[in-house]
């Protein structure tokens, strides 16, 4: 049944080379008013508009794409022939994806179920990781640090198993968190989330080698908490290491030389292939390990270890399997149509944050605050979407609009893209560029 479902997603791929993207326009505008004190301040705004059109799925139900979250909650997707397999999309309406996510369950005569928890350092690669697993983005994904702000939960639904994915922010330390007066929710987040965990995945960015040799003492003391919850550790990016034989190193360090109640063997060659797991690798030197250290930098209990890039759909398929394979007896917690529990609002103001990280420097992006003024459906069934980007500096909206308006209609014009394949309908996507008053 696999091979079907991988046919599809190939299939959207292609879709996707070949949907046209519609004319965007910017311009800035300087409109003066008067204040009580009798002196005149400017009011800047620059407004880039993007249209995408893709190929029209007709359905059943409503303008949505064949395969929609929708669509499997009327019972009208046909999932064999869709080409979006088995994935469904999220609803463009809140009012649906509401409905959809308090239905009850749909569930087979023999259900099975597990919550994943993914932890690890900013940054580590867990929001890739989330949307290979499902299938689809649906979580925002960038190369700075602090993407995800807050706990965000996406489903997998194979056949009679579900798997609850909970992707949490980057574990930061109560000092980082003051220091850079980040959310509350970015320090709490991922402590809340072990609370209902039937699995831990640890992810380790071993491209970082500032990161890489040990697990951070905050990771730690959460593991050391809930040492009861069954954990693995995934090392992810070894598409970056020019020398695989570091992942000896690592993996020994990381796990304190113990793999699932066993030593590692000192002595075994290194035979995996990325993407399967690790038969217990080990370091040359034996020294190198953290045993009887007081500083502890591993952590001696995982169940199994993963070596991956969380880019290749190859790699991350077998630890899916695993996931599936974790899977216990009980009933689901959501409809199969479901897909991730957060709103279609939350769900673009996260991807146009995305783009923001991507294309504005160093401490920019952060200062940008993002408010919807219109959501709703066009006379053609499109998306129409127009939000505000509010900034404190002119200096920092000069950056924002770029030269001529290159660089907000850039941003309107990803954002339309990845949210077209997530609500699988077309996007009319405008952004205007504020100054704080």
């Amino acid at each position: 049944m696999a091979a079907p479902s991988w046919r599809g997603a190939g299939l959207v791929q292609e879709v996707l080379r070949v949907w046209q993207v519609g004319p965007h326009v910017a311009r800035e505008r300087v409109i003066p008013f008067s204040s009580p004190l009798s002196f005149q301040r400017r009011c800047v705004s620059c407004v880039a508009g993007s249209a995408f059109s893709g190929p029209r799925l007709a359905s059943a139900s409503r303008n949505y794409g064949q395969g929609s979250a929708l669509d499997h909650f009327l019972g009208s997707s046909q999932r064999d022939s869709s080409v979006t397999s088995c994935v469904p999309a999220v609803s463009m309406h809140r009012d649906e994806q509401d409905l959809l996510l308090v239905h009850h369950p749909d569930m087979p005569e023999n259900p099975r179920v597990l919550r994943v928890v993914l932890l690890g350092a900013p940054n580590a690669g867990k929001s890739t990781l989330s949307n290979q697993l499902l299938g689809r983005k649906v979580f925002p994904v960038s190369k700075k640090v602090h993407t995800t702000r807050c706990q965000a939960l996406g489903v997998i639904t194979e056949k009679e198993t579900q798997v609850i994915l909970l992707d949490t922010p980057g574990i930061i330390s109560p000092g980082k968190q003051k220091r850079h007066h980040l959310e509350l929710s970015l320090l709490e987040d991922p402590w809340k989330s072990m609370e209902s965990a039937d699995l831990v995945v640890v992810l380790v960015d071993v491209s970082d080698k500032w990161t890489r040799n040990q697990l951070s003492p905050q990771l730690l003391r959460c593991l050391t908490k809930f040492s009861q919850i069954p954990s693995v550790l995934v090392m992810n990016k070894i598409d970056c290491l020019k020398r695989k034989s570091v992942l000896l190193e690592l993996t020994a360090a990381l796990t304190e030389g113990e793999v699932n109640g066993k030593k590692l063997e000192m002595r075994q060659a290194f035979h995996s292939q990325p993407g399967t797991r690790c038969p217990s690798p080990a370091v040359k030197d034996p020294n190198t390990l953290s045993v009887g250290n007081p500083q502890r930098i591993g952590w001696p209990h995982f169940k199994e270890i993963f070596m991956l890039s969380a880019l290749s759909q190859e790699d991350v398929k077998t630890l899916k399997q695993y996931l599936l394979t974790q899977a216990q007896p009980g009933p689901w917690e959501y409809h199969s149509a479901v897909l991730t529990s957060q709103t279609p609002e939350e769900i673009c103001t996260n991807i146009i944050r995305e783009k923001l990280l991507e294309h504005l420097p160093q401490e920019v992006p952060y200062n940008v605050q993002q408010k919807t003024a219109i959501w709703e459906e066009g006379p053609g069934g499109e998306l129409v979407i127009q939000q505000k980007l509010l900034v404190p500096k002119e200096s920092y909206m000069k950056l924002l609009i770029g030269p001529k308006g290159h660089v907000i209609s850039q941003i309107a014009q990803e954002a339309g893209r990845d949210l077209m394949n997530i609500f699988l309908c077309d996007v009319d996507i405008h952004l205007s560029v504020k100054l704080l008053k």
